[in-house]
């Protein structure tokens, strides 16, 4: 008993002269090996592989590392801390890149990685996420409409004709797209996201080896020991009104971030009424040094009418007009969607670390169309785990990680009559027999894993591997006639293992290569599978595609100047064509092969970097050389044309500056080349200059609140051009095809925002 008295008293003893603590960045990712110096005493500690870190004298310490800004806090004994340090935009390629999973900085990965911070989507307009994904190289998204867009990658995803595809994305470790591998984040609040990481081509094999690359979103998360509420108004052309209000509350053990938003726009064209409201709540909470808990919940409620493409003629000359079956059916979708995941991240030691999420979302949506009324309703559920370790091979350290995920969903549709040609064109869409009735099951599995080998200071090697599984069970609910046969059945895909390699050297302090060869593969849809005569194609194949690429990364000796290039080919076997049989169906079949060779450069300059003034220039380009190596649908021959759907060049270029007495601003400008609209490149849309720009105003008024004032202009030039294009659109009734979805004519926003800390 004496024993254990003495025990119990020193271990009181220790900890009531110990100071424990983790050092986190912006997504609540461990920082290993910060820097903290005693500003007195001169002493020095530093946090280990987790980012935790144990002092034994009580000050004012600063925490210090490169790629993120300095900060100062006093700790006392007895207390737990949780201390947060912030992006420094100057040094990016220092930054961490947390969805690797295993811990690099931008600068030695050897896959071409972008990150856009809360920063860069504050310089652009907050209603539409396209401008701020167009200022990446290789990456290109169309916006038909505020619900209506599509992002492809190196080309990746332009054959898809509705929506987004063949990219993966995540919000923090919850999928985002669904089991037939459709992808939808512009329905994500803007002012809800502090981070966004884009990663081109098959290389992330920790994400599901997607064909044109991974997106991942991150939360906005509150600054240490901060309680703020933020409220911001903004105004705009075509009725915009957009109110966003979050709370950030965070202390030593736990952070709070609820974010809420309505936006309302009435939209450039006819039928073009837009309603948006969004809800998301983001929670942290540290339990011990060892384990913390954060849950993830995101609610959008959206009605959106549907004005649709028009043929060339009306786009020229009444770009305002909607398609007239559309706009006679006042076409709209009204849908609401739900995620909810929670993660548990346990420190084993300070080598060893486990990370597991469970999750499950859900889609309800109802949409009539010229053609048909839609009703769909999606559940989805899974879980993703992964184990992180740190140790030493021949003296050198290695890092690894071993993980799987598992996703299912189950998707129901029905498709009715619309009768609205039957009524006054006012009435709109009427519902009428049921025309289909089916159930998908769609689930898969990834088995993941990833090493990260520095055999010198200067060189890392990666070396990772995706074995995906993939199946589907169609039931048709429908009563089978000889004209509606029973299509039930199940499709299941060969297990597809996709691995990958990469080296990274860092030749000088500033200058680094690097190459990776990486495998990827993009699922197929049910409806894709399906034949004229309702069984499934059992022959059909995924398509699947290997990246080469290498690049080099520069920075000048300050710093100031930030150089990327990219040299890459990308080459798709089993191409899968939408050969279309009636307006709204459409069959898959494999037609042939692509090549896609690009070259991308990234260029950063900060002009003026002091603290009164900053101006920096940025100027991002892409020269693709895309072509259908061999590919023949039905008797045509296109072997040797250009990829439909994917602009030839891009160029953006960006200027921003914040000057004294709180004045800051932003230009942007952007050219589209040409884009082929047709597989046998018979018709191209014309290349298009676009110029937006957005000036603001900062004051604090006193310790506790700022306000931000800003304008802004999109389209300064009036340009017409074709925001979204419909390849291969087909003709109806004797009506000319549809490819050009009209961009808007120059309009105009302001806003007003209150930020008060407590």
């Amino acid at each position: 008993m004496y024993l254990f008295t003495c025990v119990l008293i020193s271990t009181l003893s220790l900890s009531q002269n110990t100071i424990f603590g983790k050092v986190i960045e912006e997504n609540n990712n461990a920082l290993a090996y910060v820097e903290i110096k005693n500003q007195k005493a001169s002493k020095t500690f530093f946090t280990d592989v987790n980012g935790n870190f144990k002092i034994n004298e009580e000050g004012i310490y600063m925490f210090t590392k490169a790629g993120y800004k300095t900060t100062s806090i006093q700790l006392f004994f007895g207390k737990s801390y949780n201390i947060k340090l912030l992006l420094n935009p100057s040094q990016l390629n220092e930054v961490i890149v947390t969805s690797s999973l295993i811990p690099q900085t931008l600068k030695t990965l050897p896959t071409t990685t972008h990150i856009i911070l809360r920063k860069d989507i504050n310089l652009n307009n907050n209603t539409n996420i396209n401008t701020t994904l167009n200022t990446i190289p290789g990456v290109f998204m169309q916006s038909g409409a505020l619900n209506t867009n599509r992002i492809t990658i190196r080309g990746i995803g332009a054959r898809n004709l509705f929506g987004t595809s063949k990219i993966r994305a995540y919000f923090k470790d919850i999928p985002l797209t669904n089991g037939s591998g459709e992808t939808n984040i512009e329905d994500f609040e803007l002012g809800a996201i502090s981070r966004i990481e884009i990663r081109k081509g098959a290389t992330s094999s920790t994400y599901g080896a997607g064909l044109g690359g991974t997106i991942t979103l991150f939360p906005e998360t509150s600054n240490f020991n901060k309680k703020t509420i933020n409220n911001q108004l903004t105004i705009g052309s075509f009725g915009l009104i957009k109110n966003l209000t979050s709370l950030n509350y965070h202390t030593k053990k736990q952070s709070l971030n609820v974010v809420y938003s309505n936006t309302h726009s009435n939209g450039f064209r006819d039928n073009n009424t837009y309603n948006r409201q969004a809800f998301l709540l983001h929670t942290n909470h540290s339990i011990n040094n060892k384990n913390h808990v954060s849950f993830l919940g995101s609610y959008v409620n959206l009605k959106a009418f549907i004005p649709s493409s028009l043929n060339e003629t009306n786009y020229e000359n009444t770009p305002k007009m909607a398609d007239f079956n559309w706009n006679n059916a006042k076409g709209f979708e009204d849908s609401k969607r739900g995620i909810f995941g929670v993660s548990w991240e346990h420190n084993y030691n300070n080598k060893l670390k486990q990370n597991t999420s469970i999750f499950s979302s859900f889609r309800s949506a109802f949409e009539p169309r010229p053609f048909n009324i839609l009703k769909e309703n999606t559940f989805a559920y899974g879980a993703r785990t992964r184990l992180t370790n740190n140790l030493k091979l021949f003296k050198k350290p290695l890092s690894w990680t071993l993980g799987g995920e598992y996703f299912k969903d189950i998707y129901t549709y029905k498709t009715f009559e619309n009768l609205y040609e039957d009524f006054p064109p006012e009435t709109g869409s009427v519902q009428g027999n049921l025309l289909a009735n089916f159930e998908e099951n769609r689930s898969y599995f990834n088995i993941f894993f990833e090493v990260n080998y520095k055999p010198t200071t200067n060189t890392t090697i990666i070396i990772g591997s995706n074995l995906n599984k993939t199946s589907y069970t169609l039931y048709d609910n429908f009563t089978a006639s000889a004209e509606n046969p029973d299509q039930s059945g199940k499709f299941k895909y060969k297990t597809i293992i996709s691995p990958k390699f990469g080296i990274s050297h860092q030749a000088t302090k500033n200058f680094n290569i690097y190459s990776n060869i990486s495998h990827g593969f993009s699922p197929l849809s049910l409806n894709e599978t399906l034949l004229p005569n309702g069984l499934i194609n059992t022959d059909l194949n995924p398509e699947t595609g290997w990246n080469f690429e290498t690049g080099i990364r520069a920075t000048s000796t300050n710093n100031k100047l930030q150089l990327n290039i990219a040299i890459y080919r990308l080459s798709l076997k089993n191409l899968l064509v939408a050969q279309r049989t009636s307006e709204d169906q459409f069959i898959g079949i494999n037609a042939g092969k692509t090549q896609h060779n690009g070259l991308e450069t990234s260029i950063n300059y900060h002009i003026i970097s002091n603290k009164k003034i900053n101006l920096r220039s940025s100027i991002n380009a892409s020269l693709t050389n895309y072509k259908f190596k061999h590919f023949i649908d039905n008797t045509n021959n296109y072997s040797g044309n250009k990829v439909t759907g994917v602009p030839l060049n891009t160029i953006n270029a960006n200027t921003s500056f914040n000057i004294p007495y709180g004045i800051y601003g932003n230009i942007n400008f952007l050219h589209v080349g040409k884009i082929p609209i047709t597989d046998a490149n018979n018709l191209f849309s014309k290349p298009y200059n676009l110029t937006n720009t957005k000036i603001g105003f900062k004051k604090k008024l006193n310790k506790n609140i700022k306000t931000n004032l800003f304008i802004g202009i999109n389209n300064i030039f009036d340009v017409k051009y074709a925001s979204q294009i419909l390849i291969n659109a087909s003709s109806f009734g004797g009506n000319a095809p549809r490819y050009y979805y009209p961009g808007n004519p120059v309009n105009f926003y302001s806003g007003f925002n209150l930020n008060y800390t407590f």
